[in-house]
């Protein structure tokens, strides 16, 4: 079958679908089938992400009855469509009937129907746009070319719209991936300047061990978003990856250079302690147990002031330094324990001259409490020591009644000393003249009858005779 020029006008006798199609021997070249809808989707789904499943559209199939408005079948087997009242050639179907011949052409435009359905499916989906333009210029170009029998402004309307309803798509599309491009590039960003925030720390005050996960993190994520995020262009993509890359070798410069330094500093800790551990190791065979004690003190201000090694030498190196202090102290403890016991004879001895000094309290008689607390002390010294932990004890039970008795010397002292007691009896004497002047001027004021200063000499009167009583009762203990 091949097309051919508009032939003679022929009454065209309607049909229904129901009637016979050609028969596969009766089909030309020119009748093969053109592409389905399916394979056409296929062709034109874009690749990447997959796109929504839109439903199949039901198979579009236009009666012969509602067909035969649009079209005509001449007696030698053209068909011609019917547009505006004007016949266009289609092509023609030979050696059939003009229903056969017009079910053929239909069947055509049926086909471009169906794909125009699964096309106005798509974008009813939201599915991707990829080819989609394509896809409608090539079924404009069917519907153009005029080879097929049915409603075609319907049809053309139809791809109309479509064309409009992609370009919003696209618009639609464009915007989102925009958006998205946007938020991909504030999370690199924000991996990047997360990173260089992490390299600007002071080498000092890092936390190694968690910054160092944090930023491998980060750069799996870098990795990720280049392998899954959208395309940013390769000049933006490259540019943060540069300020990334840079971050991560001043952290790792910094990383090797802090634990070369602490490495340093390790080893000089503890070579010093290493010394430390050496001189308390001579000590601590050493019986002279004060002074060597005192060096102890020493060796440990010493190791307090010394720089941590790591945290597995240095306590190592503490474990060492101990045992040797532990040595010592042992020894130490040990002697201790044995003195006491050879003074735990004289313990019993001192608390009987503490309870003999103790019942001359309180001092009565000086002199006697003189006499009887120097036989304490003279007996005290002949008995020795007693064990240490009793020796504040007893001591302190002395001492209590060697304060009184110094105490009452004081007050002694104080009483029968002659400078102050001169200067007393020179108060007393200036005090007896002033009441005496004052008398006077009573006297005086009495006999004037002024009364203003008879009060006045009246009250320093009063204030003298007060500040004698007082004077005389301090002289009193003079004597």
């Amino acid at each position: 079958m091949t097309d051919s020029q508009k032939s003679d006008d022929t009454a065209q006798t309607p049909a229904t679908e129901a009637e016979g199609r050609p028969t596969p021997g009766s089909i030309k070249p020119s009748m093969m089938a053109r592409p389905t809808p399916s394979a056409l989707a296929t062709k034109s789904a874009p690749s990447g992400s997959p796109a929504p499943v839109a439903p199949a559209p039901a198979v579009h199939s236009t009666p012969l009855s509602e067909a035969a408005k649009w079209g005509r079948v001449a007696e030698d087997g053209h068909v011609f469509l019917i547009l505006d009242g004007e016949e266009h050639p289609v092509g023609q179907y030979p050696d059939a009937s003009a229903e056969e011949a017009l079910a053929y052409f239909v069947r055509k435009y049926d086909d471009v129907a169906a794909q125009t359905a699964l096309l106005e499916q798509r974008v009813e989906a939201k599915a991707p746009s990829t080819d989609m333009h394509k896809t409608l210029e090539h079924l404009r170009a069917q519907v153009a070319e005029r080879h097929m029998v049915g409603d075609v402004p319907a049809l053309e309307a139809r791809l109309s719209s479509l064309d409009e309803a992609i370009t919003g798509l696209q618009r639609a599309e464009k915007e989102a991936h925009e958006a998205q491009r946007s938020a991909e590039l504030a999370a690199r960003e924000a991996i990047v300047a997360e990173a260089e925030a992490i390299a600007a720390k002071d080498p000092s005050s890092v936390q190694w061990k968690t910054s160092s996960a944090r930023m491998n993190e980060l750069f799996e994520n870098w990795k990720a978003a280049q392998k899954n995020g959208v395309r940013l262009g390769r000049s933006t993509e490259d540019s943060l990856w540069k300020r990334f890359r840079s971050a991560r070798t001043v952290f790792d410069r910094h990383r090797r250079a802090y634990f070369s330094q602490l490495d340093s500093d390790n080893a000089a800790a503890k070579a010093a302690k290493e010394d430390l551990i050496a001189q308390a190791e001579a000590l601590s065979d050493s019986t002279d147990w004060g002074a060597t004690a005192g060096e102890y003190r020493r060796l440990m201000d010493q190791w307090k002031a010394s720089k941590r090694a790591s945290r597995k030498d240095d306590d190592a190196l503490w474990a060492r330094f101990r045992a040797a202090q532990d040595r010592f102290f042992a020894a130490r403890q040990e002697a201790n324990q044995a003195i006491d016991k050879e003074y735990e004879g004289n313990l019993a001895a001192k608390e009987a001259l503490v309870a003999e000094a103790q019942a001359l309290l309180p001092i009565e008689d000086l002199a006697a409490a003189r006499k009887g607390l120097q036989s304490i002390r003279d007996r005290w010294e002949e008995i020795g020591k007693v064990p240490r932990g009793d020796m504040h004890r007893i001591e302190g039970g002395l001492r209590k009644v060697e304060d009184a008795l110094k105490a009452a010397e004081d007050e002694q002292w104080r009483r029968s000393n002659p400078e102050t007691k001169a200067r007393t009896n020179s108060a007393l004497n200036q005090l007896e003249a002033a009441i005496a002047g004052l008398e006077e001027d009573l006297a005086k004021a009495e006999a004037d009858g002024n009364q203003r200063k008879i009060d006045e000499a009246r009250e320093a009167l009063d204030a003298r005779k007060q500040w004698l009583d007082t004077l005389q009762k301090s002289a009193q203990d003079f004597s």
